[in-house]
C-alpha cells in the first residue's frame, strides 16, 4: 500500500515537473522569438533615421523626380506600424522606393559621385544585410518555437497554457520570380 502511494506521488511529481520544465522552455522560446523580432526593428529603425538624408541628399539633384521621393517617404512611414508581417510587407515596399532612388542616381552623375550620397548607400546596403539576418534569425525563432508547439508531448502542455504556432516572415510572391537578365 504505501509503495504504491509513493509510486503514485513519484508519477504526479514527475508530471509537474515535466509541466514546469516545458512551460518554461515554452515562455524561454516566446523571449527569443519576441527578441528576434525586435532586432529587426532596431534594423528596420536605423534604415528609418538614413532615409531622411538620402532623400534630402537626392533632392539637390533631382529636383524634378519628385515622385519618387514622396514614394519613400511614403512608405519609411508605414514601416512602424502594424503586425510584424505588415510590416514586413511596408519593408519591402520601401525597398523598392530605394531601387527606384539609387537608379536616380545613374540619371545623375554628380549625385552618384557625392560622398553623401555613397555613404548612405554605403549605410543602407549594410543596414538590409543586418535586415536580411535578423529575419532569418527571426524564422529560426519562430520554427523552434512552432515544433515544441507541434511535437508530442509538448502540444499537451502547449494546448492547455494557451500557446499557438506563430508565422515565420515570408518574402512577397513578387521577389520570388527569377530575374530576368538580358545582354
Amino acid at each position: 500500500m504505501l509503495i504504491g502511494i509513493i509510486v503514485v506521488v513519484a508519477i504526479i511529481a514527475i508530471l509537474i515537473l515535466y509541466f514546469i520544465v516545458t512551460y518554461n522552455g515554452f515562455i524561454k522560446l516566446t523571449n527569443y522569438v519576441s527578441e528576434s523580432f525586435s532586432q529587426i526593428d532596431v534594423q528596420l529603425k536605423r534604415r528609418y533615421d538614413l532615409i531622411p538624408n538620402l532623400v534630402n541628399t537626392v533632392k539637390g539633384y533631382a529636383k524634378h523626380e519628385q515622385e519618387t521621393l514622396e514614394k519613400v517617404i511614403s512608405a519609411r512611414n508605414k514601416i512602424l506600424d502594424g503586425s510584424p508581417q505588415e510590416r514586413i510587407d511596408a519593408d519591402t515596399e520601401l525597398q523598392g522606393a530605394l531601387k527606384s532612388i539609387f537608379a536616380l542616381s545613374e540619371s545623375y552623375p554628380d549625385l552618384k559621385a557625392n560622398e553623401n550620397f555613397l555613404k548612405l548607400q554605403d549605410s543602407l546596403e549594410e543596414t538590409e544585410n543586418k535586415i536580411s539576418y535578423a529575419r532569418q534569425r527571426y524564422n529560426s525563432a519562430v520554427m523552434a518555437f512552432n515544433v515544441k508547439v507541434q511535437s508530442i508531448p509538448s502540444n499537451i502542455v502547449a494546448a492547455l497554457c494557451g500557446f499557438k504556432t506563430k508565422d515565420q516572415l515570408e518574402i512577397p510572391e513578387t521577389e520570388r520570380e527569377n530575374v530576368q537578365v538580358e545582354f
